[in-house]
């Protein structure tokens, strides 16, 4: 078993478990206790210099920060399918919305609770009310961001706004809502969710 998962259960880990079971690979999960501090280690910051979880090894790859694993296993492992081949005139599509929910939705939300000021213009997220108008439109098409077609950037939003609708950081739409409910229906965040809780 070459993947492995530096994970807790109470982290963004618990996305990529759900990541790894829908590209179908085997992995194993190497349990860091971050109640204790163990993420902040000199050993695990040889890992992550950031000293925070997730981050995945796969043979002599390493990768951290959750998006960027996303698209690390679908290029990998699953490629023509929860990621479009590099000629899909989809891809394009694909890679923005796999980046939107690090760098414009948790910013945007981040920055409209805790009412900071700025103008639109100065920041990469713009205003909170078209940041959401955005993900409204791209998920118009649906039921999946590239229509009917789910793809691994769905996992990334939809871990994302899942999480947010669930602790009020996010307007809950009904668009948003139901779209949370067909995530949830997925075989393999099911299987992910009884993972993650066999970890504690």
């Amino acid at each position: 078993m070459s993947v492995v998962l530096y994970h807790h259960p109470f982290s963004r880990a618990a996305n990529v478990v759900w990541m790894l079971e829908e590209v179908g690979v085997p992995y194993e999960l190497r349990y860091v206790d971050v109640t204790s501090g163990a993420q902040k280690t000199p050993e695990y910051r040889a890992i992550n210099p950031m000293g925070k979880l997730p981050a995945l090894e796969d043979g002599e790859a390493r990768v951290t920060e959750s998006a960027a694993i996303a698209v690390y296993l679908a290029d990998r492992y699953s490629l023509g399918n929860l990621a479009p081949n590099l000629d899909d005139p989809a891809r394009g599509t694909w890679l923005r919305w796999a980046f939107y929910a690090p760098s414009v939705l948790e910013p945007g939300c981040m920055a409209h609770a805790s009412k900071w000021e700025f103008r639109p213009g100065q920041a990469g997220w713009g205003s909170y009310e078209s940041m959401l108008e955005t993900v409204a439109l791209g998920l118009s098409a649906g039921p999946w961001l590239l229509g009917e077609r789910f793809s691994m950037a769905d996992v990334i939003l939809g871990a994302t706004m899942r999480w947010m609708l669930r602790f009020g950081m996010l307007e809950k739409r009904p668009e948003f809502l139901a779209y949370a409910d067909r995530l949830g229906e997925r075989a393999a965040l099911k299987v992910a969710d009884v993972v993650n809780a066999a970890v504690v």
